[in-house]
């Protein structure tokens, strides 16, 4: 029972999406099924620190990352704060469980050259599919957009009159984003491709595969490597790298950081911070020309 009004929980008041939310359920479930196997016992709310510590040893001897393991205990500890909340227990197992340690990797953002060939200069086909793939590219550079909230876009999210683009992000918070001119006639001349499709099955979505469902996640995927592997030699591409390369690229050519938190739809200013790396490096390379003693 408690774990079905965790799930309400999350859903109704903390208003976490539902891959969020399948994602923590899952990682509880995975605990009460170690509970079981190690100690013939699936109470949650009557287990201690040890028995937790004895499944992250598990996790850990399983080579899952430590990113990957300090992901599922946070979903624990989520949980053992909600039953915290509602009296099922008294002390949270995990008030003083420590996250193990994780490198931090850096992504090394696209370069704007980079970026042009893969819009500009590689072959975008002529056909519903090419027009379809190179609008993703340059929704996705031009508006630094999630890849879970281009997948869920709707056709009613675009206002051609207001040039804006209406997006659901995280825990359900709308935001909009402007639309540069070029992006807009790409738009127009996919939904001229769009109507063509003989068979749509779902009216509402903006991007649909050629069999007219809604596209998915993993598609997305395929199509920004498939074209910034032709056009760029970096190691990781995917549709972060491009969000991560359109907040940076805003950064260099000075942009205000509380204004790319907006319109990465981040809650806090510290998610915005990871970007200025780059930008650092670049202004770096301003200064260095630029001041009179930087020569001496």
């Amino acid at each position: 029972m408690s774990i079905k009004a965790f799930t309400d929980y999350l859903q109704l008041e903390r208003n976490y999406s539902q891959l969020t939310v399948k994602a923590y359920i899952n990682d509880i479930n995975s605990f009460q099924s170690f509970l079981i196997e190690e100690f013939g016992d699936s109470q949650l709310n009557k287990i201690n620190y040890t028995q937790i510590r004895s499944w992250i040893v598990q996790l850990v001897e399983s080579k899952i990352s430590n990113r990957s393991i300090n992901r599922k205990v946070s979903a624990l500890n989520s949980y053992y704060k909600f039953l915290l909340k509602i009296g099922d227990i008294e002390i949270n197992p995990l008030l003083r469980h420590r996250a193990l340690k994780t490198s931090k990797n850096i992504q090394v953002p696209f370069s704007e050259a980079e970026v042009a060939i893969a819009i500009d200069e590689l072959k975008h086909e002529d056909d519903y599919e090419g027009i379809r793939n190179k609008l993703i590219i340059e929704l996705f550079y031009t508006s630094g957009i999630r890849r879970i909230e281009l997948v869920n876009l709707k056709l009613s999210d675009v206002d051609f009159s207001n040039k804006t683009l209406k997006v659901l992000g995280k825990r359900n918070k709308e935001r909009y984003l402007p639309l540069l001119n070029s992006v807009l006639k790409t738009i127009n001349r996919y939904l001229k491709e769009r109507k063509e499709l003989g068979v749509i099955e779902d009216n509402q979505a903006l991007f649909l595969t050629k069999k007219g469902v809604r596209i998915y996640e993993t598609l997305v995927y395929r199509i920004i490597k498939e074209y910034f592997s032709l056009a760029s030699n970096k190691v990781k591409k995917s549709p972060h790298i491009l969000r991560h390369s359109f907040a940076t690229h805003l950064l260099n050519q000075g942009a205000d950081l509380n204004a790319v938190k907006e319109l990465l739809g981040h809650s806090s200013l510290a998610a915005t911070q990871v970007y200025t790396h780059n930008s650092i490096a670049e202004l770096k390379k301003v200064y260095s020309k630029a001041h009179p003693r930087s020569k001496k």
